[in-house]
């Protein structure tokens, strides 16, 4: 199997449209055209990472932090990234690194960190707009079911927890096929009136091309007229952090400790407590200060996330618990899902979690 076929399946799950203007996501060493050895799945693709895949024969690391971030000026083997580009090159392994599109998608890092949680009812906290069009076309009664269903097929008509919507109007179309054409119906020469019906589906504008693709192959005109238009409505499946709701309320302190003891924890840095019940939980894995006022907008009573300045800690103003689990512990269970999709996608193939342990940030207890 080819590298590029399991990276267009993450690219289905995780658009690279979906990407934050900082980031780098997407192949960062190595080929799409290489005959896949094996899948390395890990958080960072460091050095010590490679040599693991090297160990394994594995030539490919699906890591979920780029090891280029910025960009690199010279690849200097006295800087950690450096020796893991120069060590991939070296070895001739590919690494693809799946970051902030993971982020943003309702069933990635955050929707991971929610089933560890346990959250029901869960929500995007802050969701992404401009990422959606609209398609408009026009189609002959007898073929509606079939081009509707191709694009549903496609991956239109997605809105929230509803699928197949789309909007319908009846109505009478007319056109004038000229000697050169070769009209479904009507006679060259001649204009034609027929019977069409108005169909709109919403879509996410990564699949474009494929929906323009699946229109064409599914309707019978020659010429198949169709609208395409840009939509400002927020994503409600697409953005970042996530919100839910535990089954039971907790108390704060019994439901920190479940927190430690799921992620593993050594410590919590967090702030006051309010002696309250807690059921609402905000969640952002990584970075996640710039949410801190979303979550309250949002009602909720604790806000877990990492990598919380001294000053940040203070927007929660009594009036929920920001509680700051690391970057690593915070992300650690994309490792299991990255491993899951692979697997369950790829049952016959080599899938395997790095056991490198790359957590930067030690406690002293």
């Amino acid at each position: 199997m080819k590298i590029s076929a399991i990276i267009n399946f993450l690219e289905t799950v995780a658009p690279p449209s979906l990407q934050e203007s900082y980031d780098n996501s997407g192949l960062i060493t190595g080929s799409g055209s290489w005959d896949c050895t094996g899948i390395l799945v890990s958080l960072d693709a460091t050095e010590q990472v490679v040599a693991e895949a090297v160990s394994k024969g594995y030539n490919l690391i699906v890591a979920h932090h780029p090891i280029v971030f910025s960009g690199l000026k010279k690849i200097d083997p006295s800087h950690y990234v450096g020796r893991a580009v120069i060590a991939a090159i070296k070895h001739d392994i590919a690494i693809y690194a799946i970051h902030t599109n993971l982020d943003n998608v309702i069933r990635g890092v955050n929707g991971k960190m929610a089933a560890m949680l346990e959250l029901r009812n869960i929500s995007i906290l802050k969701p992404l707009a401009g990422q959606l069009g609209k398609l408009v076309s026009f189609v002959p009664h007898a073929h509606l079911d079939r081009v509707r269903n191709a694009l549903f097929q496609a991956g239109a008509g997605q809105i929230g927890n509803y699928d197949e919507t789309g909007f319908y109007i009846e109505g009478m179309g007319s056109f004038r096929a000229d000697q050169a054409a070769d009209p479904f119906v009507g006679d060259k020469g001649l204009r034609h009136y027929e019977p069409e019906t108005r169909l709109e589906v919403i879509y996410p504008l990564h699949i474009q091309q494929q929906l323009i693709a699946a229109l064409k192959q599914a309707h019978p005109y020659e010429e198949v007229a169709y609208d395409l238009l840009p939509l400002h409505n927020a994503d409600q499946n697409l953005g970042s952090g996530l919100i839910g709701e535990l089954e039971n309320d907790w108390d704060e302190q019994e439901f920190l400790r479940r927190v430690a003891v799921i992620f593993g924890l050594k410590v919590i840095r967090h702030t006051p407590l309010l002696g309250k019940p807690v059921r609402k939980i905000a969640i952002c894995g990584g970075a996640g200060s710039f949410l801190i006022s979303r979550a309250l907008r949002a009602g909720a009573d604790i806000y877990i996330t990492a990598d919380v300045k001294y000053h940040e800690f203070f927007e929660a103003d009594g009036k929920l618990v920001i509680a700051d689990i690391g970057h690593f512990e915070s992300e650690q269970f994309t490792i299991n899902l990255l491993f899951d999709l692979l697997q369950e996608k790829f049952p016959n193939f080599a899938v395997l979690k790095s056991g490198v342990e790359t957590n930067p940030v030690q406690y002293l207890i």
